[in-house]
């Protein structure tokens, strides 16, 4: 089988949530057929000099394409007066033309796999090339109900009405995805009622996000430990631990919520916490919140498991979000008690109080992470329950086999 993995992005790093899945389920496709992974190279290509050739070595073939800097005045207007909304114009690109008809012309692809509303532009090129590959479009998250919850929570009525204008215009396109592509695989089983009741004939299979378990094991943690000893500081719980990619909004959303609105009350019983922003590329905004007491925002770290052994918990005070939270699933994996708004765990089958501790309003937020407290009963079992939960549902090797059992049907309908 020859297909195509096509992607917004390079699949390493794996420093984001989108390129963890992007990278573990393109390895798993590499396991059973010749895989091209194309994707676009962002400005600070920096990042891809330090590139380990696990895909390659698995026989699969990267091609990255410079990508131009988004988000200009220009694109911004277009995305507010225009039919594309500004996520997709961000995206479209004359260099990945090219390459996508070039690719397609000398190569033959049995399927291709399109990560993502965002790639839209490229939707004619792909139905109308030759070979007639078979499409799957991968919906890491349903990007109209992500941008309207940012509508509903922003306090800016420029950006909320900029929010709900781009919400109206993603639903649109993913209307047109629905009906065009051979099959969508979604994050989870709500996603994928949801959009049945858009199109019901369309094929929609769950492959949810996952963790790699063996890498989160305590032997694998200990060896990242020694090799990143600064990372890990002393090893004692002492600090509060938020994870994710700090440019995006939803991430942004959740860490300020927290730092305005819940740690001051923890911050008050507990001047001991420390709560720790890990994540690649923080905002100014994000930067800024190291100034107040008991905060810090670490950047760009080289390995985000060495802060496991330095969390008493993760938190995940999300107010923005769809699809399913990785950083959730690596936390469980790693034996850290995951403290979470309801929607920062939707899409998974978590039952609260023996896999994570749910809590919404501010107040109850911080009531659940003062009343966790390492090595006592609770937290113990909260740490057991949250590692045997993702070991039984979400490692990726069994989430490879049915994307590849996907493959195997798309390629029994194309041959009949």
């Amino acid at each position: 089988m020859q297909a195509l993995y096509f992607s917004p992005r390079d699949c390493w790093p794996v420093t984001t949530g989108a390129r963890l899945r992007d990278f573990h389920l393109a390895r798993e496709v590499a396991r059973d057929c010749q895989l091209t992974y194309l994707g676009f190279q962002r400005p600070d290509s920096a990042e891809t000099a330090i590139r380990r050739e696990t895909l390659p070595a698995l026989g699969a073939e990267v091609i990255l394409v410079p990508r131009r800097s988004g988000y200009g005045p220009a694109k911004i207007v277009r995305g507010l007066l225009g039919p594309a909304p500004i996520s997709v114009l961000n995206y479209q690109s004359s260099l990945m033309t090219a390459e996508l008809r070039r690719l397609l012309h000398t190569q033959h692809f049995d399927l291709v796999q399109m990560e993502g509303i965002h790639l839209f532009a490229y939707l004619d090129l792909l139905r109308e090339g030759p070979g007639a590959p078979r499409l799957i479009s991968d919906w890491h998250n349903i990007e109209s109900e992500l941008m309207g919850r940012y509508a509903e929570n922003s306090p800016s009525m420029p950006r909320k009405l900029y929010a709900r204008r781009t919400a109206y215009l993603l639903r649109r396109l993913e209307l047109t995805l629905l009906r065009r592509c051979d099959a969508h695989v979604v994050c989870s089983e709500r996603e994928k009622q949801l959009l049945l009741a858009r199109v019901p004939a369309a094929r929609i299979v769950v492959v949810g996000n996952g963790v790699d378990v063996e890498s989160h094991a305590d032997a694998a943690i200990e060896e990242a430990c020694r090799q990143f000893p600064g990372l890990a500081g002393d090893g004692q719980r002492s600090c509060i631990l938020f994870v994710g990619s700090m440019d995006y909004h939803a991430n942004i959303d959740a860490a300020l919520f927290f730092a305005r609105e819940i740690w001051p009350l923890i911050r008050a019983a507990r001047p001991d916490l420390e709560f720790l922003i890990v994540g690649s590329r923080p905002t100014a905004e994000i930067v800024s919140l190291g100034g107040q007491a008991g905060i810090s925002v670490t950047g760009t770290v080289k390995d985000v498991r060495p802060f496991y052994r330095r969390a008493s918990m993760v938190v995940i005070p999300a107010r923005v979000a769809s699809g399913t939270r990785l950083k959730a699933l690596e936390a469980m994996a790693a034996g850290v008690p995951v403290v979470s708004t309801t929607l920062g765990v939707e899409g998974l089958d978590i039952t609260p109080g023996e896999n994570a501790v749910l809590a919404d309003a501010a107040e109850d937020f911080a009531k659940a992470v003062l009343s966790l407290r390492p090595e006592t009963r609770e937290w113990e079992r909260l740490s057991e329950g949250g590692r045997r939960f993702v070991a039984a549902h979400y490692d990726w090797a069994h989430l490879g086999r049915t994307l590849r059992a996907l493959y195997a049907e798309q390629l029994r309908e194309a041959a009949a």
